[in-house]
């Protein structure tokens, strides 16, 4: 039986893993385990298509230990005592179990000796989370990692390197791949190789040879294969970044159903990372101080997408999105920043007040620098005093704006420090 691309296209050493860099680059804990030949179980928590089996495959490539795969579910205690029969004549067994959360009682009182002697590595793999799903007898013996979705460039490299491959990949087949092409099946397979790979391999056996026995892979071909769309329609990504601009401008214009609409675009396409970059952003450009404290959350939900990353990290972005779009609005934040910066980039600014420069060094008295009020030490934390340059001195960046309480609050207090610096000025 000819095995699918993914099977073929598993790694050889841990060289050869794709992503996963906080476990198997150099001086990480799984790279330092197997150059140490100091292997202990372990459970791989994370999304289906992460490499998983893909690093246990790679732990016993490099270690050279015999390398075997059960299911926790189907496979039964009688497969488990061949494996351990196995160890006992010939050394360590590598075993990969698949999902370890499904382990019942029988085997796994059965694989707990065999784990404590080091007769058998054990390498759980699972979707679930172990701190709740697996069995306390089992996790107190393993350690715990967690692998995330992989991002476009490292699909990218593994899906370059099964093109290339002749002996497991697709090397002898003359194969044309549009860069459009590859950047789609990178993004839109949610950071699962296993997908990407089976999907390119379709493509490339699906696709008949033109004229100069060429196999020519497209977009088109890779939606077909994928039966997903890509909404980068062209090369220069115009429609990509017209996606984007709709969605600030729809939460900029509270239209909470546009938004998600928007959003459930970048999300098809796989693009978690611009959907993320886009709402941290709008959340201090068009939010802002009409509700400071939402840019908090909307940076928890982000992280919490990150961790999830999808399909279930839509959940965490779709209510954040919603609370953006019925939040008060205000750009009062990005328009006194802008104004500061134009006035710096004009040449217009002037001399600092000598009072406010740096007097932490010996001999700054000799050069003038005395007569800093402290303000905490004034009544309500505040004293009359000019802070701008001379010739900025009646500038005002901040223009505050009504657009809830927050804001309006903020705002009141704004005006009047700054009318109370005037009547100091003024002598009044």
């Amino acid at each position: 039986m000819n095995k699918p691309l993914a099977f073929r296209m598993r790694p050889k050493t841990i060289k050869d893993v794709v992503g996963q860099n906080h476990l198997i680059n150099d001086n990480k804990i799984i790279n330092r385990m197997v150059k140490a030949k100091m292997l202990s179980s372990m459970i791989l928590y994370g999304p289906p298509g992460t490499g998983k089996t893909s690093i246990a495959s790679a732990i016993a490539g490099s270690t050279k230990y015999a390398f075997r795969i059960l299911n926790a579910a189907t496979d039964t205690k009688k497969d488990l005592q061949i494996i351990a029969n196995e160890a006992k004549m010939s050394g360590i067994v590598v075993l990969l179990l698949d999902e370890i959360h499904r382990l019942d009682k029988t085997k796994q009182d059965f694989l707990l000796p065999l784990m404590e002697s080091g007769q058998i590595i054990l390498i759980g793999a699972t979707t679930e989370n172990p701190y709740i799903n697996i069995n306390p007898a089992i996790r107190s013996r393993v350690e715990i990692f967690q692998v995330f979705p992989l991002n476009s460039d490292d699909i990218k490299k593994a899906l370059q390197r099964a093109l290339n491959d002749k002996e497991n990949g697709l090397g002898n087949y003359n194969v044309n791949i549009d860069s459009e092409a590859i950047d789609f099946i990178s993004t839109a397979t949610n950071g699962d190789l296993r997908s990407s790979l089976n999907a390119l391999e379709l493509a490339v056996k699906s696709t008949e040879k033109d004229k100069k026995n060429i196999i020519n892979i497209n977009v088109h071909i890779v939606e077909e294969c994928l039966q997903k769309k890509s909404i980068r329609s062209d090369k220069n990504g115009d429609e990509h970044y017209n996606v984007i601009s709709a969605l600030q401008k729809s939460i900029r214009g509270s239209d909470t159903d546009a938004a998600l609409h928007y959003a459930a675009r970048l999300i098809e396409a796989g693009d978690l990372k611009s959907l993320i970059r886009r709402l941290i952003v709008i959340s201090y450009e068009d939010i802002g101080l009409a509700n400071p404290n939402l840019s908090e959350r909307v940076v928890q939900a982000c992280n919490a997408a990150e961790k999830l990353g999808l399909p279930e990290g839509r959940i965490p972005l779709s209510t954040i999105i919603i609370e953006m779009c019925v939040s008060p609005k205000s750009n009062s934040s990005i328009s006194a920043i802008d104004k500061a910066i134009s006035d710096v980039k004009s040449g217009n600014f002037d001399e600092i007040p000598n009072y406010l420069k740096d007097s932490h060094y010996q001999g700054s008295e000799k050069l003038g620098v005395t007569g800093y009020l402290f303000p905490h030490d004034y009544k309500n934390d505040w004293v009359a005093q000019q802070y701008l340059p001379n010739n900025l001195n009646k500038t005002h960046y901040y223009y505050p704006k009504n657009n809830g309480k927050i804001e309006t609050a903020f705002g009141e207090r704004y005006l009047n420090l700054k009318e109370a610096q005037r009547r100091n000025q003024n002598g009044n």
